[in-house]
């Protein structure tokens, strides 16, 4: 595996650059010209999308290290399937939520070593939040970093004002994070089951990858997601919540879940504190 301080030089230049494509979505988030299109998959992809993916790949393919992104995802597989280190990046996960300006979108970066996350970042433009994980040394928050194009962090300016997660959020009852535009049937009756089970659970629904950063912080207990996913939604999301120490694995299997697959698409899986209760 790559050396601990190489991994640090590398993080920085993932939490930077998240930072920098946050700035470019906030101007087409305050704009009259969101300029909505639609990609194959009927899903909706916006300037933000397209400026946020240059912004970031700008930054990464300085690190010699191939990126997977979800604007460039049309990497054959014979060509990715020999790759030991690999960046997966959603330039703008929560496009929805972003078209209804209610600020729950982030910007999604991981770092991938044979198929796993060993490092991931996650910024949040609108309340300024930024979300890491690091091997080795756990998952973190930090708050009040404005989205800038001139940002340029080091790490002991990021690790001073980072708190470790999980937070202390204490609360009585299992609380469910679940997804505000993608719940399916089988996933509102998995809900429906923990209630039964557990008896008046609470409830949140939110949007993006911010469902993972909740369960990571112990605002949450588990996220349940039984629809379709694809791999960029989750690799920086599995790295913050296994970094606080919990986990993100498949709902059929149990498993941890595993990256760059011939078909990029996950499982349908459930991130969880297993110390509230095992599924």
């Amino acid at each position: 595996m790559i050396e601990q301080p190489e991994i640090i030089n590398l993080l920085v230049t993932a939490i930077n650059a998240s930072v920098r494509a946050g700035a470019r979505i906030m101007e087409v988030y305050n704009s009259d010209d969101f300029q909505v299109n639609l990609k194959s998959d009927r899903t909706p992809l916006t300037l933000a999308d397209r400026v946020a993916h240059e912004e970031i790949k700008n930054s990464l393919y300085k690190t010699f290290i191939p990126v997977l992104s979800e604007e460039g995802r049309s990497i054959h597989y014979v060509e990715r399937k020999g790759w030991e280190y690999f960046w997966i990046v959603d330039p703008l996960d929560g496009t929805k939520e972003f078209i209804k300006r209610n600020g729950e979108f982030t910007v999604n970066i991981a770092l991938m070593y044979e198929g796993y996350p060993i490092l991931g970042v996650i910024y949040v433009p609108v309340t300024e939040s930024l979300y890491y994980s690091i091997h080795l040394e756990g998952s973190f928050k930090v708050t009040g970093i404005k989205p800038s194009m001139e940002i340029n962090l080091s790490y002991s300016e990021v690790c001073s004002a980072a708190n470790r997660l999980p937070l202390n959020h204490a609360h009585n009852g299992v609380v469910v994070v679940e997804s505000r535009s993608h719940n399916s049937p089988e996933t509102l009756e998995f809900i429906s089951n923990l209630d039964k089970k557990f008896g008046g659970i609470t409830r949140i629904p939110c949007g993006s990858s911010l469902k993972m950063c909740m369960v990571a912080e112990g605002v949450a207990d588990i996220y349940p997601r039984l629809s379709l996913s694809s791999e960029w939604d989750t690799a920086a999301g599995q790295a913050i919540v296994e970094g606080a120490g919990f986990q993100v694995v498949s709902f059929e299997s149990g498993e941890r879940m595993f990256y760059n697959k011939e078909e990029l698409l996950n499982p349908w899986f459930i991130a969880r504190n297993p110390a509230r209760f095992e599924v």
